[in-house]
């Protein structure tokens, strides 16, 4: 069973920038790879995935100031996220996926313990 390490989460102000990493156990070449995120009080949410193929989907929350990337040799995946906001603030977690017939990112049941991100002045 493959284990999911995220890191690269802390505190910055608004405005600022933030790259998080998720780091597989084992090879993810085959897998589409996703990034969530759940504030408190509030249901997780997709932020950003990445298929094997590299397409890439971006919540419209955070587009503009966010990307996602993968690096198959290394077995990461990576968030950048740029203009961080307060409502940003939130666990952000890592999740293996594939993809569907029709190309939606369906989340397997692997995920990451979590990195905090915390966005305050």
């Amino acid at each position: 069973q493959v284990q999911l390490v995220e890191s690269g989460g802390g505190s910055v102000q608004p405005g600022g920038s933030l790259r998080l990493s998720c780091v597989a156990s084992e090879s993810i070449a085959r897998y589409a790879m996703g990034w969530f995120r759940q504030a408190p009080g509030k249901q997780r949410e997709v932020v950003a995935t990445i298929t094997y193929s590299g397409s890439i989907k971006i919540a419209d929350s955070v587009k503009g100031r966010t990307s996602i990337s993968r690096d198959n040799n290394k077995n990461t995946v990576y968030l950048e996220m740029n203009d961080l906001k307060p409502e940003d603030t939130a666990v952000y977690y890592c999740n293996q996926g594939t993809v569907t017939n029709t190309g939606n990112y369906y989340e397997l049941d692997y995920w990451g313990k979590g990195t905090q991100v915390t966005v305050s002045s």
